[in-house]
């Protein structure tokens, strides 16, 4: 279960908003990478029903997801969502998209973040005390909470754009490297929104 003991930490040395950040979609074949911040109140009620099912999101079901989705959403001071679609990611690079996706979900923060913490990574465009952890998104728990809000927006809008494209099974698999994926891949081809610089895809298309 993640812990509440870096936010505590950090609410003791006098920052009061803390903002956990997490991605989701860093690997998948299509789509956007999607990050989420959230910013928890310091006094939050860990004794609440749904504090102790937290965890990364990728250890949940959807409908888990969805469930912890709206207490998260209830219970947070702030929360931002920062979408890169898959023209950057091709473009700039994953890593440098994540960090864009990072810091557009970091600024749109109301009340803004005074200091961060981030599943993995570090932001040094971001002027802010910042920590990255190493596998954040299981051992803290506002990046799991962050975790949780990134994967259930970024599975929303891949089940759009399944209605769009449809025929590669995208609100299944959320355009992550599958069996089945892979199958509708080579079958069909790769859509607009996958990711060019990405193999398979790349090999597909004679790049």
């Amino acid at each position: 279960m993640p812990s509440f003991s870096e936010e505590r930490g950090l609410a003791a040395q006098g920052y009061r908003y803390i903002a956990g950040v997490d991605e989701v979609g860093r690997g998948a074949l299509a789509g956007p990478v999607v990050a989420a911040a959230i910013i928890l109140p310091c006094h939050l009620n860990l004794k609440a029903h749904w504090i102790d099912q937290v965890r990364d999101s990728k250890l949940l079901t959807p409908d888990k997801r969805q469930y912890l989705f709206n207490y998260i959403q209830e219970a947070a001071i702030s929360v931002g969502v920062g979408i890169v679609s898959h023209e950057i990611i091709d473009a700039q690079n994953i890593i440098r998209a994540t960090r864009l996706a990072m810091k557009q979900a970091i600024d749109q923060l109301s009340p803004p973040a005074e200091t961060l913490l981030i599943d993995y990574l570090r932001l040094p465009e971001v002027p802010l005390p910042q920590k990255g952890i190493v596998n954040g998104d299981c051992l803290c728990f506002s990046i799991a909470c962050a975790s949780i809000v990134a994967k259930v927006t970024r599975d929303r809008l891949m089940i759009e754009l399944d209605s769009i494209y449809p025929g590669y099974g995208l609100a299944q698999h959320k355009g992550y490297w599958t069996e089945e994926h892979l199958i509708c891949l080579n079958r069909l081809g790769p859509t607009r929104i996958h990711r060019r610089s990405f193999h398979p895809v790349k090999g597909m298309i004679g790049l």
